[in-house]
């Protein structure tokens, strides 16, 4: 599919995403009456208006900036590690959050705390793994990886520590958060902007990534400073990871299986394929976050079930028609 044609469908696909997901719902609402909303040509003060801007609109756009920074992340991190395989928690940041934020659940703390608490762990978890992957000997990508699997065992025995001695009454909640939920999220004010500038600092470094893509020693033989690049690499994914996760709990399997969608589609270049895989990863995870409110209203499912559920059979569908994913036809 040639660019402009697959960005103009993707495009298509996000706006269509966002009216289902603010159409759909216990109340239903009209394309006529979004349109008075959005437009303020209605009072303003009718239910319609009421559930669509102060329940859904943020809740929906907090489902598209999860899914566009986990896609951006898993972009990024399937390039660092040459691992098809790889995506946004595979290096223990997901499990420095949830730590973090069982913390401040266990602790009765509030939203604000809560996600300061899931940040905070997250980057804790970043700090760890690249120290400790340095070390005294030379930072390589193998390191790196077996560094991050180490520390999310190790994460998920505290975890599961944490959940063993938690309180009834706030488990739910818990597990909930763990699974992902984007129930009572609100309006991305500051994730939105970390993913603009991430989205803009992967564009910018979208040449040196289709060269890395080729191996390192391509790279450097062609000028590129590998270290730096692996450095600056890792630590904006694991940023755009420790946000997505801070909003909305673990969700797995966009990052790892929407840049493989677009492989698929013959997109090669990073400085396409990241853009669009912002623009699927968020129109996914906005499909899904619907369904998961929808499909057994009025009990909500967490989205990260639902993405798991999805997420398993396609990417095996994707396995098995793929010849060459990405690094195998290297």
């Amino acid at each position: 599919m040639r660019p402009i044609a697959l960005f103009t469908t993707l495009l298509l696909l996000a706006f269509a995403s966002l009216l289902f997901s603010l159409a759909s719902g216990s109340v239903a609402v009209s394309w006529q009456e979004l349109l008075a909303v959005f437009t303020h040509s209605g009072t303003g003060n009718d239910l319609a208006g009421q559930v669509v801007m102060e329940l859904r609109w943020p809740r929906t756009m907090a489902a598209f900036t999860t899914g566009a920074l986990l896609a951006l992340a898993g972009g990024l991190m399937q390039v660092l590690l040459r691992n098809p395989l790889a995506d946004p928690y595979v290096l223990g940041v997901s499990g420095g959050a949830a730590t973090g934020a069982l913390l401040a659940m266990l602790a009765g703390l509030g939203s604000i705390w809560l996600h300061s608490a899931a940040f905070s762990g997250a980057l804790l978890s970043m700090l760890l793994v690249f120290g400790l992957s340095h070390g005294s000997g030379s930072w390589t990508t193998s390191r790196l990886l077996l560094t991050g699997i180490v520390i999310a065992a190790g994460w998920g025995a505290v975890i599961g520590l944490l959940l063993a001695i938690s309180p009834e009454q706030g488990l739910r909640g818990m597990l909930f958060w763990l699974m992902g939920d984007l129930s009572n999220t609100p309006l991305p004010t500051s994730s939105f902007p970390v993913l603009i500038i991430g989205l803009v600092a992967a564009i910018g470094i979208g040449r040196s990534l289709n060269i890395l893509a080729h191996g390192e020693q391509t790279a450097g033989a062609l000028g590129i400073n590998v270290k730096a690049l692996r450095s600056f690499i890792y630590l904006l994914a694991s940023l755009l990871t420790a946000t997505a996760v801070t909003l909305a709990g673990s969700i797995g399997f966009v990052g790892l299986i929407v840049p493989h969608m677009l492989r698929l589609l013959g997109m090669r270049d990073n400085r396409l394929l990241l853009p669009a895989a912002v623009l699927l990863g968020g129109s996914l995870l906005v499909v899904a976050d619907t369904l998961a409110r929808t499909v057994l209203a009025p009990r909500q499912l967490p989205v990260g079930i639902l993405t798991a559920l999805v997420g398993v059979p396609l990417f095996l569908v994707l396995l098995h028609h793929s010849r060459s994913l990405h690094g195998e036809e290297r």
